[in-house]
């Protein structure tokens, strides 16, 4: 069985709240495992309108109901209303998931301020905005996080040299075809990158024909020959978590019947020899469906 790992962000206070939960009893009937990442600190959502400007931004909205999924409260958090402390108010909610058997990690402090500003900034503010989400996760769980995805596939040389300094076993900040040792001009940063290999839901509905009712047959072709490495699959709370959920059972029936392992991020990382993953330089890169530039896996180093 070739193993697919289902990585889980949870950028938002709604889809902590409600999408998380839904996600876990989910996974448990279906007898999958995934790992969650997690948003620990205030929820900014609302600060998300200045990517109005952005090309494609506007494209990928009207494709995809903002307002259905995140709803009208969440758009206005960080402007018209205060953003809500997610670790602080659902700490016991992250709780409940590791403790229902799922592996747990940092997916940021502040979404969108991660999101907008991560690929432009300094050692020292990469640091501060690490250092904030790894005190948060240690404040939650008890124990230093071990694992990493970034919020909007946003990173810079700065924060993947801060996995390799915090000790994190793996890192999911890019996008790419199969696991790999990251560089950034010609420097090895030891801490293993497993990129997101699939293309995901919002990416795909609406765009050539590809519609909610036939997006799930769609992913389905694109994992029927399974390359050497498997796949890692992004999803997230807030959409296959509320009212994508049904497609996302689908999709997890359907890897089933296509012989995969569902299986979380470190399950996935311990199928791999470490020893012999590729070097690949981390660059900026465009990823059809989705607007601005993100971190991909680029040419073999």
């Amino acid at each position: 069985m070739k193993p697919l790992a289902l990585k889980i962000d949870v950028d938002t206070y709604r889809g902590t709240r409600e999408g998380v939960p839904r996600l876990v009893d989910a996974l448990q009937r279906h007898n999958a495992q995934a790992t969650f990442f997690f948003s620990l600190g205030p929820d900014h959502t609302g600060r998300a309108i200045k990517r109005v400007f952005r090309p494609g931004f506007m494209q990928k909205v009207s494709r995809t109901s903002v307002v259905e999924h995140y709803g009208i409260k969440t758009l206005m958090y960080g402007t018209l209303l205060p953003g809500p402390d997610i670790g602080r108010k659902c700490a016991d909610i992250l709780r409940s998931v590791r403790d229902a058997g799922f592996e747990v990690g940092i997916h940021c402090y502040d979404h969108i301020r991660w999101q907008d500003h991560a690929a432009g900034k300094d050692e020292a503010w990469t640091r501060r905005e690490l250092q904030r989400a790894v005190e948060r996760y240690t404040e939650i769980f008890g124990e230093a996080p071990k694992s990493h995805a970034a919020a909007g596939w946003q990173t810079n040389r700065h924060a993947l040299r801060q996995m390799q300094h915090l000790g994190f076993d793996y890192s999911s900040d890019t996008r790419g075809t199969h696991p790999f040792i990251p560089t950034w001009d010609a420097e090895i940063i030891a801490c293993p990158q497993l990129p997101t290999t699939l293309p995901t839901l919002d990416e795909l509905i609406g765009r050539d024909g590809i519609t909610l009712e036939n997006v799930a047959q769609h992913l389905l072709q694109l994992t029927r020959d399974a390359p050497e490495t498997g796949h890692v699959y992004t999803l997230h709370a807030e959409l296959e978590g509320q009212k994508w959920l049904p497609i996302f059972e689908q999709l997890l029936q359907g890897w089933q019947k296509q012989d995969y392992q569902l299986v979380s991020m470190r399950q996935y990382l311990q199928t791999l020899n470490l020893a012999k993953l590729p070097l690949h330089e981390v660059k900026q890169g465009s990823v059809e469906g989705r607007s601005g530039l993100l971190a991909v896996q680029g040419e073999f180093s």
